[in-house]
Order: structure tokens, then C-alpha cells, then sequence
């Protein structure tokens, strides 16, 4: 489980790549993102994440925090393939 948090952990889109594929090879489960909402994550929750993953010290509505990670997936695939979509 892994969830989006101010004060995660901040990557590029190389380093997320790149952490991404090292969490692949260590997972038995499919990965797990929770955004929370407005109200944030409620503290159960925050003690079983495995990760804490910060999309930016922005902060965005959890409906603009989806769309961003899922760019951000899609760009991390791209780099893995060696697609040039991230330069």
C-alpha cells in the first residue's frame, strides 16, 4: 500500500521509474495508491502504508491528484520501455 502524502517521499520521473520497477520485483501483491480526500488519510490508514509517495508540495483535490499519478504511472512506464514520451 502506498499512499499520496505531503510528506512523502519526492522523486523525479526517472527516480520514480526507477523505484517503481524495484518495488515490482519486491511485491507479491498488486501495488496499492490511496489518495485521501479533502479531510486527508485517516491514521489506520497511514499506520499499515507500506510507502508514502508525495506527488508535489503543491497541494491538489484528490480528483487532480488521480489524474497526476496516473500521468506520472504512464510516464514511468514509458521510461522502463524506453519510449521517448518523457523528454
Amino acid at each position: 500500500m502506498i499512499t499520496l502524502e505531503a510528506g512523502g517521499k519526492e522523486f523525479t520521473s526517472e527516480g520514480l521509474a526507477r523505484w517503481l520497477a524495484g518495488l515490482e520485483l519486491e511485491a507479491h501483491t498488486p501495488l496499492v495508491f490511496i489518495i485521501g480526500g479533502h479531510l486527508g488519510l485517516s491514521p489506520t490508514v497511514l499506520r499499515v502504508a507500506e510507502h508514502r509517495l508525495s506527488l508535489s508540495r503543491f497541494t491538489f483535490t484528490h480528483e487532480l491528484s488521480r489524474l497526476i499519478l496516473l500521468e506520472q504511472l504512464y510516464r514511468a512506464a514509458t521510461i522502463r520501455a524506453g519510449h521517448p514520451y518523457h523528454n
